[in-house]
Order: structure tokens, then sequence, then C-alpha cells
């Protein structure tokens, strides 16, 4: 019996290291099979156990074909156990569309509010640095995964462990239903610019504040998409702001 990791687990642990030290960011892509079996000497088999791996936690996603959208993408940190644990147990059951978005309202709307109000008010850098990143050139797929982060990493913000790991286990969930009703929208281009706007006031309304405006701009922002994708949102007017 060895101790010595298996291959993947050394392109698993070569990867988190770089997303840990900063050396990789949510929006990099990483470098394709080849290079990284070349680089960390393992079997392009290998580099795809790892890859596979990685995605099931929710750090990237990937996407087929050539081109600059082609690959992985970092979509996010990583995180703890408890986050993991939920994000596989999503995965195996699922939810509804419409509990998940009702769960988002009520969760994310008083995060918003609650940062909006904390004093003295938690950064918002990472959150920031999020938009910056969905500026640039990306598949809606792509778009969505960070849109997600960038969802998680306000919940992040708000230090509430509970809030995060909850959100962090409905990920799968939301980038799931978000990606199939990108394929609904007349123009994703017009959408996806309409919800960088959106997110922008987001970060305003809790850099201001004001956290009636903050709930109330992301309430808005999750019900609009929904509504837009033909989701069943008749309940998400009667949910409070």
């Amino acid at each position: 019996m060895t101790d010595e990791p298996r291959a993947w687990q050394v392109v698993l642990e070569a990867i988190e290291r770089d997303l840990l030290d900063g050396r990789l960011r949510p929006g990099d892509h990483l470098p394709g099979e080849r290079a990284l079996s070349a680089d960390l000497g393992v079997g392009r088999s290998s580099v795809r156990e790892a890859l596979r791996v990685l995605e099931v936690l929710g750090l990237i996603r990937t996407s087929t074909g050539s081109g600059p959208n082609s690959g992985a993408i970092i979509v996010a940190l990583p995180g703890g156990g408890m986050s993991a644990l939920m994000r596989l147990q999503v995965a195996a059951t699922g939810f509804a569309v419409e509990d998940v978005v009702k769960t988002r309202l009520v969760l994310e709307s008083a995060v918003a509010a609650d940062l909006a109000g904390a004093s003295p008010r938690p950064s918002l850098a990472a959150s920031v640095s999020l938009l910056d990143a969905m500026e640039s050139e990306l598949s809606a797929a792509e778009f969505l995964a960070l849109d997600a982060e960038f969802h998680l990493t306000l919940a992040d913000a708000s230090g509430n462990q509970v809030i995060t790991a909850t959100m962090a286990g409905l990920r799968s969930s939301i980038e799931s239903y978000a990606r199939l009703g990108a394929a609904s929208v007349p123009s994703w281009p017009d959408t996806a610019a309409r919800l960088m706007r959106e997110h922008r006031g987001i970060i305003n309304a809790i850099e201001s504040g004001d956290s009636a405006s903050a709930g109330a701009a992301v309430h808005s922002h999750i019900a609009g998409y929904y509504a837009e994708t033909n989701f069943p949102t008749h309940r998400l007017d009667d949910m409070p702001a």
C-alpha cells in the first residue's frame, strides 16, 4: 500500500493551490488538457477526472468546442466542506424551480438589506471583481456561472455561514434553471447587459446604506429574470420585497 496521491489528485491539488494563492481567479480559463498534463506530469485522463471533480464541486464550468469560450473557466473559489456536501446533495435530489426562486427571494433580499445596514459595512471587493470579469466576452453559460458566484459572494459577505452554505448548496439548481431560461430570451446580449446594470445597482444600493432599496433591487432582479424566461412566477409578486 502506498500513501502517494493518485494522478488526478495531483491535478486537483495543483489547481486548488493556484486558486487559494490567487494565481487563478474567477473568470480565468484553465490551460488545456494537454498543457496541464505536460506541466504536472500526469496523463490526460487524470486531468479530465480532476476537472470533473472540480465541476461537481462548482469551482469550474467546462464548455466543448473551440475558440475563446471553450475549455474550463473558473467560476468560484474553494469553500468549506459543508457547502460542498450541500451541493452534492442538491445535485442528487434537485428542487422545483419555483421553490428555489422563492428561497432566493427571501434569503438574498434579506442579505442585501443587512449588508446595506451593517456598520462597518463588509467589503464587497469580491463581488465587484466578479462583475468586472463578467464584462469580458463570455458565453451565456459562463456569464451565468459567474452570475451565480456573484450572488454567493454577497451571501458570503454577510458573514452568516448558514446562509452562505445554503446559497452554495442551491448554486447548481440556480445555474441549471438560469441556463435553461437563457435559451428562451429574445436577445441574450440585451438580457446580459440588463443583468449587469441590475448587479451594479445592487452594489450601489448596498454601498449607499439604503437597506430598503438594496433588498428591493435584489428582489426585482431575481423575479424579473424568471418572469422574462417564462418560468412559473405567479406567486413571486406576493413575496415581500
